[in-house]
């Protein structure tokens, strides 16, 4: 019987390990900044005595009635048709955003596209679940939107999932630890760009002028053209999916971009059939977010997507962060 002793007290030692270590990456929240609200606007000081703040050309959106009529035909590259698939247009507009929502078909999916054009890219906002930075803190994104008075919600790139990769929100470094993956840098002058964190530390990012960075990814589309592989996924996630993504066409010219999955109307789209999507609405860069059964689009208070968590339709999963349209 003592032989067996230790091997039973290992065996429970080991369990109890392997539940605190499951409870701590995926239940016990941690709070590192209980009011991070804080929004660093000097760099938009700075940008409006620049030359490179955004042409007339930039952000007057004529270019955005010019990339939404390439949307229905394929192109040499074999991209997949798209076709709109409601004549109904959701649309909000003021002196310094407008936003139009359209719903596309493609690969069997729908998809929800938001084209956003702003006259500033501080009105490009992210917020923490509960005002909350730390690990395990969530909050649904249409919470997220009511308590932020988002005009426009998708989520964020939720954060707390990973201990890496560079957390910088409304310009402030929450978060400055090199990752692997691919950071999407949004800077004042409404440009984006996507970067390896080792090309520079979080600090110098912010004082270059970056306004959000995430650090999910991977990059869909750059200078234009398709950056992943027809097989290329996110971790261990399925090939086809509920999908998050954002891209620019010009500076201050945006597309906020959600995806169905995982129901009998929509099976969902592959990294590589999002970047094709994202490639036809026209943007020069393109960046993947959290999906799955996080995907959630709100626009003025209304879910206007059919997130599924579990499989479950219209229910929406708890995120760490949304990025949002509002003044």
């Amino acid at each position: 019987m003592k032989k067996y002793k230790w091997r039973i007290l290992f065996s429970i030692c080991l369990m109890a390990f392997t539940t605190y270590i499951a409870l701590d990456t995926f239940v016990i929240a941690r709070v590192w900044n209980t009011d991070a609200t804080e929004i660093n606007t000097s760099m938009f000081d700075k940008n409006s005595d620049s030359d490179d703040s955004g042409t007339s050309e930039d952000n007057d959106g004529s270019d955005a009635d010019n990339n939404k009529g390439d949307t229905s035909k394929d192109d040499s590259s074999g991209a997949a048709t798209i076709t709109e698939s409601s004549d109904e247009e959701k649309s909000w507009k003021d002196e310094n955003i407008s936003i139009n929502v359209k719903e596309y078909r493609t690969n069997d999916t729908t998809v929800y596209v938001a084209d956003v054009t702003l006259n500033s890219a501080e009105y490009l906002k992210t917020a923490f679940a509960k005002n909350t930075y730390g690990r395990n803190v969530t909050q649904k994104t249409s919470a997220m939107a009511e308590a932020n008075q988002a005009i426009l919600a998708i989520n964020g790139d939720n954060y707390g999932s990973q201990e890496k990769g560079y957390v910088i929100r409304n310009g402030i470094v929450y978060r400055d630890k090199t990752g692997n993956a691919d950071v999407l840098c949004v800077y004042a002058n409404g440009s984006m760009e996507i970067i390896k964190s080792s090309e520079a530390t979080a600090q110098e990012l912010v004082e270059q002028g970056v306004w959000q960075a995430f650090s999910f990814g991977p990059a869909l589309v750059e200078n234009g053209e398709i950056a992943v592989t027809r097989d290329q996924e996110v971790g261990k996630a399925m090939a086809s999916n509920p999908r998050t993504a954002i891209g620019m066409i010009n500076n201050l010219h945006y597309v906020l971009v959600v995806a169905d999955g995982r129901t009998s109307e929509s099976g969902g789209l592959s990294l590589y059939e999002l970047a094709d999507f994202m490639k036809q609405l026209g943007v020069k860069t393109a960046y993947n977010l959290d999906g799955g059964g996080s995907s959630t689009m709100v626009f003025n208070g209304e879910i206007i997507n059919k997130p599924t968590t579990s499989g479950i339709r219209l229910k929406e999963r708890e995120v760490n962060d949304i990025v949002y349209i509002g003044s």
